[in-house]
């Protein structure tokens, strides 16, 4: 048997997303065609003529959509036998590119389902430096990073992002394209930034349980003892890093952490999400649209998480993570030892201005990237909180007000931003 390329793992996803498509429409059909036959079967005197019309006609549908769905199978194993007789080659997307950006937005949206069928493009959790993984070996590190510094900085992306974000907006901030909160820290503080990418279609829970392993084997292969490591993660990234410390907490990487940094991270769940759930359920309630409820349902486990910021195993086992807004999460203390501090932002300058309450920075509301809400509160500092404004959500990635705050925190210094007050918004 051939070995999957990322051609073969195209081919498979094309396969299905037809395959599922069709599967919609033909659930649509039948739901649409089920209403005047039900009407028509209590009509007098034609309720045995159609009940005989009904039958053939979802006779012949029946073998239409299965006679689709059997050529849709053909030919993607036509595609992929074509694949393998040309020997396609297995090249990683270059990173940045366009086709590099869509695989990791693939993951957002079906990292798991990727991961579970074996399928090339799902991404593993891994150190990435100049395009390329790194294995956690003390040769390969070494020769990766040759001034390799005992104070470490380890950046998380969130949601169907990866790495290369983390350089975004340099242009418009920047002489070099390249400039990042990382190269930053490396320069003025001399820490060696390092990047992780992984698959965020899959439960925080288990992304957190691969960063506290890779963590911990980053610091017994890394060339030179760690004597501080910092932790930088936004969104879904920031969930990322509190679930590894959870499930870290015995490991030696912990013991050497001191400072954690969470970039408009939805600590109380992100509202789109939420929006998604309960829409979904409503498409739910007709068998018209009951279809588009099911499609919808398929977004990743990943994102499903983000609805109340689940950490755990246990915030998702056993639950229904389509019941209407069902909300099992939990909180997992704060690492001990380690200096926790939080940033939010608001699309409008005032924290408290009607729209920044309602949208905050588009994606993630203040009081969440806080973990202040009516109900749920997380035990943050109140002096290591800070928003900014005006700034949308991606702006957090690569921002020079944002970067000189934690610069202040990483030196001991006073804040010059906008002070947190409690806030009381779910």
């Amino acid at each position: 048997m051939h070995n999957r390329t990322r051609l073969h793992g195209v081919i498979d996803l094309a396969t299905a997303a037809l395959g599922g498509g069709l599967a919609t429409f033909a659930e649509v059909h039948k739901a649409i065609a089920r209403k005047p036959f039900s009407a028509l079967r209590l009509a007098p005197g034609v309720g045995k003529v159609s009940e005989t019309v009904r039958v053939v006609h979802d006779g012949i549908t029946t073998l239409v959509y299965a006679g689709m769905g059997t050529a849709i199978t053909a030919a993607g194993g036509a595609a992929r036998l074509a694949a393998s007789i040309a020997g396609a080659e297995d090249h990683e997307p270059r990173t940045g590119s366009l086709s590099d950006l869509a695989v990791t937005a693939l993951n957002g949206f079906a990292g798991e389902r990727l991961e579970r069928e074996g399928n090339p493009l799902a991404c593993r959790m891994s150190l990435r430096h100049a395009g390329r993984s790194v294995p956690l070996e003390r040769a390969a590190l070494a020769t990766a990073f040759p001034a390799a510094s005992p104070r470490v900085a380890v950046f998380v992306h969130g949601l169907a992002c990866n790495e290369t974000l983390w350089r975004l907006h340099a242009e418009q901030h920047y002489q070099d394209p390249h400039t990042t909160y990382g190269t930053r820290l490396q320069s003025d503080l001399g820490y060696t930034p390092l990047y992780v990418r992984y698959n965020t279609g899959l439960h925080i829970s288990e992304n957190g349980r691969r960063l506290a392993q890779l963590l911990e084997r980053l610091v017994a292969e890394w060339p030179v003892p760690v004597a501080e490591l910092v932790l930088v993660g936004h969104s879904m990234g920031g969930l990322v890093v509190r679930s590894a410390t959870h499930y870290g907490a015995t490991l030696d990487w912990t013991r050497r952490t001191r400072h954690l940094f969470f970039l408009g991270t939805p600590h109380l769940g992100a509202p789109l999400e939420k929006a998604a759930n309960v829409t979904a359920w409503l498409l739910s309630l007709l068998d018209v649209t009951r279809p588009f409820g099911a499609v919808l349902n398929r977004r990743s486990v990943g994102i499903k998480d983000l609805r109340f910021g689940s950490l755990r195993d246990e915030d998702w086992r056993d639950v229904d993570l389509d019941a209407l807004l069902a909300n099992r999460a939990g909180d997992v203390p704060l690492l001990p030892g380690a200096a926790h501090y939080f940033i939010a932002a608001t699309v409008t300058r005032d924290a408290w201005h009607p729209l920044g309450v309602a949208v905050g920075d588009l994606l993630v509301r203040e009081a969440s990237a806080l973990g202040r809400g009516r109900l749920r509160r997380i035990q943050f500092p109140l002096e290591h909180g800070r928003h900014f404004g005006p700034l949308h959500h991606l702006q957090l990635l690569n921002h020079p007000d944002v970067y000189q705050q934690m610069r202040r925190w990483l030196e001991g210094g006073t804040a010059n931003a906008t002070a947190i007050a409690p806030s009381t918004q779910g």
